[in-house]
């Protein structure tokens, strides 16, 4: 369950940030996760229940923003909307894709007190 590692990551991302701005608490943080990030969110949101306990996020509140997975054609470059690298393109059935976004694991905002 590499979720656990992501959120201890995501914690000390978000401690580091409130102690530079000399805050106390962290109120809410925003996180990013593409579809076609190998993250498993429901995994991510109860690991992230465990790494928060006893930190300045213990009471943040916590979205998770999906970002849906797209990619490129390299046959007939058509860009479509897809969940893996093994969906085949629309207009032609290739297979020979390159991811656009989806991949996104990041942390997009964070409120600190």
């Amino acid at each position: 369950m590499h979720e656990l590692s992501i959120a201890q990551n995501i914690v000390e991302i978000a401690e580091e940030y409130a102690l530079k701005n000399n805050a106390e608490i962290i109120t809410e943080i925003e996180i990013e996760v593409g579809e076609m990030s190998g993250v498993v969110v429901e995994a991510l949101e109860f690991a992230m229940q465990s790494a928060t306990l006893d930190t300045m996020l213990s009471k943040a509140k916590m979205d998770i923003i999906n970002i849906k997975g797209k990619v490129k054609c390299l046959e007939c470059k058509t860009e479509f909307f897809a969940s893996s690298l093994f969906d085949v393109c629309p207009k032609c059935n290739s297979f020979h894709t390159e991811i656009i976004s989806g991949k996104e694991l990041r942390v997009k905002s964070i409120l600190v007190e």
